[in-house]
């Protein structure tokens, strides 16, 4: 220990680092700041994790279009701790996301936008937007079948708006169609030009939290005014202030700790998530979904009308951009108690119970096939032989079951068949299933006559039996 101590005084002797960050580490802070407060310095270790575990990536990854899946699945399977890197860099970004978004949340309910801090909520609000960059450029690294298509998909959104999409889309793509300088771009967004906006804008949000302090705990009857805010709060952290060393910052450190120690857990028993095929943008039956923190926006997209979609896509982010920047601006003083504006609480809840509904729908998906689906339970078949058991059969491995379902087994994409017997003829289904229809393949190349007659006869075979209910 006494060589660790003279080695620190040397240290200390030769630098002054204790002089410079012992008084910012002991600055005052109002009384009362509780939990709520942990989820800004969660979120920047969050950050921390995914520069270091970034890095640690880099020096394996390689961001060539005919390299970057091996490497990667060499990182994950074959490279030293590669696989719980991985797993802490996927789980870092997640918890980066999601504690992000509470910390936004925290600071609109408390009110802590308004005088003299609409600097410091215009600078988390870029670092919002530049959380979501990053999210966006890591997914293509993967370098997939999965990743590009969701590329694809955001260009081809981004294409939509009016003058400049087409600009914007090959912006992302870096070109006419995805290839390896796409790859190179998000590889060169994602590992410099982005953590270096965000290390900036770290660093102004960090001076103004000094320069206007730590906002304080909002009570009711106790509004803000611009005009006497700065005495008062200087009053206030003269009075009854305590160092946020170590006064306050041990729950920042405490529930910093948990949140490394989530995180590495989650890396060790769920893992990172698995790389898949090859890219091969010539595969065009490909129903891509992304990570689940933008699952809630692929949901808005796949369930809002043809018509207005391209109005929402362009339209959607320009006016929520516009109100977070004017927030601070419009409503900077008056109350901040959450107890007096529950319009701001009502705000929040109708924003977290619209994405949670979006994002559970996005889960579930409808709208894409549903490749995990099983063969059919022999008791729903109602065969063990002959042509109904072939038909199932052929059901299941011609992929109809990934699109419709039957008493409950399959996917939601196409009409329920559980009783489409009742409803078409033979005839009707022989030419449904030959020249196919809306989102429906033909397969009249891809069955044998005998394979269509089991077919259709496993469908007639589906129909509503007694006392059995018939659902739409």
């Amino acid at each position: 220990m006494r060589v660790l101590k003279n080695a620190w005084q040397w240290f200390d002797d030769r630098t002054g680092i204790s002089g410079s960050i012992g008084p910012i580490a002991r600055h005052p802070v109002p009384p009362g700041t509780g939990w709520w407060y942990v989820f800004g310095s969660a979120t920047l270790i969050a950050f921390t994790i995914q520069v270091v575990t970034g890095i640690a990536l880099s020096l394996m990854y390689v961001p060539s279009s005919s390299q970057a899946h091996d490497s990667l699945l060499f990182i994950t399977n074959e490279a030293f701790l590669g696989r719980f890197l991985r797993g802490m860099h996927h789980f870092g970004a997640s918890a980066m996301m999601l504690l992000v978004g509470i910390h936004m949340i925290r600071v609109f309910l408390m009110g802590a936008y308004k005088y003299p801090r609409e600097m410091s909520w215009i600078s988390g609000v870029a670092l919002f937007a530049f959380t979501i960059i990053m999210a966006f450029t890591g997914q293509l690294l993967r370098w997939d079948q999965n990743a590009i298509w969701s590329t694809i998909v955001a260009a081809e959104q981004a294409g939509r708006v009016p003058i400049i999409g087409e600009w914007i889309a090959r912006f992302i793509l870096a070109g006419g169609t995805i290839g390896a300088v796409t790859l190179s771009r998000f590889f060169a967004f994602h590992v410099f030009f982005i953590p270096a906006l965000i290390y900036a804008f770290i660093g102004l949000h960090l001076y103004l939290v000094l320069r206007n302090g730590i906002s304080d705990p909002p009570k009711p009857g106790q509004p803000v005014e611009p005009g006497t805010y700065r005495n008062w709060y200087h009053s206030l952290i003269k009075n009854r202030g305590v160092p946020f060393w170590p006064d306050a910052a041990w729950r920042d450190v405490v529930f910093g700790v948990v949140v490394i120690a989530v995180i590495a857990l989650l890396a060790i028993f769920v893992g990172p998530p698995e790389i898949g095929k090859p890219p091969d943008p010539s595969i065009i039956e490909a129903y891509p979904r992304p990570d689940w923190y933008f699952l809630w926006i692929f949901a808005l997209f796949a369930l809002l009308p043809a018509n207005i979609e391209s109005y929402v896509i362009f339209l959607g982010p320009l006016i929520v951009g516009l109100i977070l920047i004017l927030l601070p601006f419009i409503w900077n003083k008056g109350e901040r108690s959450p107890r007096r504006r529950p319009w701001a609480v009502g705000i929040v809840l109708v924003i977290v119970i619209m994405v949670g509904t979006l994002w559970i729908e996005g889960i579930r998906a409808p709208w894409s096939p549903d490749f995990s689906a099983q063969p059919l339970p022999v008791e729903v078949v109602g065969a063990t032989s002959g042509p109904v058991h072939e038909g199932a059969e052929l059901f299941y491995s011609k992929g109809c079951e990934f699109c419709h379902a039957i008493s409950g087994h399959g996917g939601h994409r196409g009409p329920d068949l559980t009783y489409i017997g009742d409803s078409l003829s033979p005839d009707e289904m022989t030419w449904r299933i030959l020249n196919g229809g809306l989102n429906m393949p033909a397969f009249g190349g891809n069955l044998t006559p005998e394979e269509l007659d089991s077919l259709v006869a496993f469908l007639q075979s589906r129909r509503v039996r007694t006392g059995a209910k018939v659902v739409d």
